[in-house]
């Protein structure tokens, strides 16, 4: 079609690879489609051998430009295929143009660990070192190896899973350290290493979770007043999950942490699904872990009962609108933003009064972008949540804080985004040192809440939606599958309230952070300031129609 030859074409025209059609690949861990074009542009001379019917087949290039055409250097057996890319960089555009030689052995590693029965080898010319990677049963093999000094259970065969949908798969390996040990956690999308986790990991740890307090309810093993949360499971959790889906998205440009709100619905039901399972046919390892995990939980509840709630001796009084929680410890309360006197109300009803507390908005609260700190507090609600908070605008201290973790919590339509946004500018331009130190979150309400037989589901969009009825559909569930769509938090019971959005087990929160301060500040301005009316204008012409807030949990 193009009239140049294959190896030609994905070296010097972007986004050329077979990664941009399904056909080629079903799934693809390339984020931009660029990544052998843009080695060639910046190396002073690349080489590609191919063996490819018993021919062998060279072509080179200098500076991104052709300087020998493709053609046939030798001659090898029929079965000796493959493809070699020698390429020299060019120092110009690095800072240095050594290469990170843990980095890529880490990559290497990861490929072998995750394409079982794949043999790799790594030849280090410069300290004549040499490695090579080969697990025959993959991620079970590279776990149990990587923990067998430890006391672990299982004691000697993971947890393991697999599933392959239409347009999603995972396989995954679990051990847990009673006693301790150095924890192996990693994570992979489409044999991408995701050194920081991101939704697929979320999934993973809700499944496990979901799974063991059902095992534990129904075998009655649960002590009264305790309740597992996700650290009581997570805690000494060695494991290693793979997930495969088209069209990933991720944080940053590094692609250390997957965004893709589908992967946790997705995960976390394939995982509970097969650890429910695989803990009723391992009834005595399923009960060691079930004590495990109640004892972290027990240890959590006594070291939060050390404390008690302080009382306000000193400064204004609390803002009459906020339902207060009980305990002290801000490790573990939290204040719940909410949008309207009657989600508030609902939500006053779905809160845990030990450790949640609730504060009610009026409508949309100002616009605080281009408000001086000192003139914010003209703005009674401003006011009220800065006296709620125990800190002041514009200050570093936060020895007053009341709560650990502060939750905004908003409808998921137009007006719920906009308070959210007017929210976020507030912390981020007047208290930013609580958005540095990570105490500020944005919950997720579903949109969607999706029956089958018995079983609910919920999505918190429609791509959501999709690959949860998708699934449904590959794991042939009986019963009539209903989808209800929420208008906005008025409209949940607070049952629903509690389930997806305020429970610690079940719920979705996004913590509210910064990347690069400098591109965040550029864009909120044009987003918020008065003054850039006609830039915003001009950004929703071009890119209104684009635009989509990606929010990682």
């Amino acid at each position: 079609e193009e009239g140049i030859s294959g190896v030609e074409l994905i070296l010097c025209k972007l986004h050329a690879g077979g990664k941009f059609s399904n056909k080629n690949y079903a799934f693809s861990g390339g984020l931009h489609g660029v990544g052998i074009s843009v080695v060639n542009a910046l190396s002073t001379r690349v080489e590609v051998t191919i063996r490819r019917d018993s021919n062998v087949y060279q072509i080179a290039f200098e500076n991104g430009d052709k300087v020998e055409e493709l053609q046939v250097i030798d001659t090898c057996g029929k079965r000796n295929t493959g493809t070699r890319v020698h390429f020299w960089p060019d120092p110009q555009y690095f800072d240095s143009a050594k290469f990170s030689v843990s980095r890529l052995i880490h990559n290497l590693r990861a490929k072998a660990v995750l394409s079982p029965g794949l043999r790799i080898r790594f030849d280090n010319k410069i300290t004549k070192e040499s490695q090579e990677w080969y697990y025959e049963d993959g991620l079970k093999d590279y776990l149990y190896q990587a923990v067998e000094a430890f006391e672990t259970l299982p004691s000697d065969t993971p947890f393991v899973g697999t599933f392959s949908g239409n347009t999603e798969a995972a396989d995954w390996a679990v051990m847990w350290l009673p006693e301790g040990g150095d924890l192996v956690t990693e994570s992979y999308v489409n044999l991408i290493p995701t050194a920081q986790g991101g939704t697929h990991v979320n999934g993973l740890r809700q499944g496990l979770l979901e799974s063991m307090r059902e095992f534990c309810e129904f075998r009655n093993l649960m002590p009264r007043g305790v309740k597992l949360s996700p650290d009581d499971i997570w805690d000494r959790c060695a494991y290693i999950l793979s997930t495969k889906m088209q069209d990933p998205q991720f944080a940053g440009q590094t692609k250390e942490r997957l965004s893709s709100r589908q992967a946790s619905a997705f995960v976390s039901g394939i995982v509970k699904d097969a650890f429910s399972l695989w803990l009723n046919q391992h009834t005595e390892i399923a009960e060691a872990l079930a004590e495990m995990c109640i004892n972290n939980a027990q240890r959590r509840l006594r070291q939060t009962k050390k404390v008690a709630r302080k009382k306000v001796t000193q400064g204004p009084a609390l803002p009459g609108k906020l339902t207060d929680c009980s305990s002290q410890d801000i490790t573990y309360s939290e204040l719940f933003l909410v949008e309207g006197d009657s989600a508030g109300g609902s939500a006053k009803q779905a809160r845990d009064r030990e450790f949640q507390a609730i504060m009610p908005l009026r409508g949309k609260i100002l616009n605080s972008w281009e408000v001086d700190s000192s003139q914010v507090l003209a703005s009674q609600e401003i006011h009220d949540i800065s006296v709620a908070l125990g800190i002041d605008p514009d200050s570093s201290d936060l020895s007053g804080l009341r709560y650990g973790k502060i939750c905004i919590l908003a409808d998921a339509d137009s007006d719920g985004l906009h308070i959210a946004t007017l929210l976020c500018a507030l912390f981020v331009r007047h208290f930013r040192t609580l958005v540095d130190q990570g105490h500020v979150y944005v919950a997720m309400p579903p949109l969607f809440r999706i029956d089958v037989g018995k079983e609910v589901y919920y999505a918190l969009d429609e791509g959501e939606k999709q690959g949860i009825l998708d699934r449904i559909e590959a794991e042939k569930k009986r019963g009539k599958v209903n989808v209800q769509r929420f208008k906005g938090l008025g409209e949940m019971n607070p049952l629903q309230l509690r389930e997806t959005t305020m429970d610690p087990n079940t719920r979705r929160l996004v913590q509210l952070t910064i990347e690069d301060a400098e591109e965040m500040m550029e864009l909120m301005d044009m987003l918020l300031a008065k003054k850039r009316s006609g830039d915003r204008k001009t950004w929703l012409e071009s890119k209104g129609n684009m635009a989509e807030v990606a929010l990682v949990g």
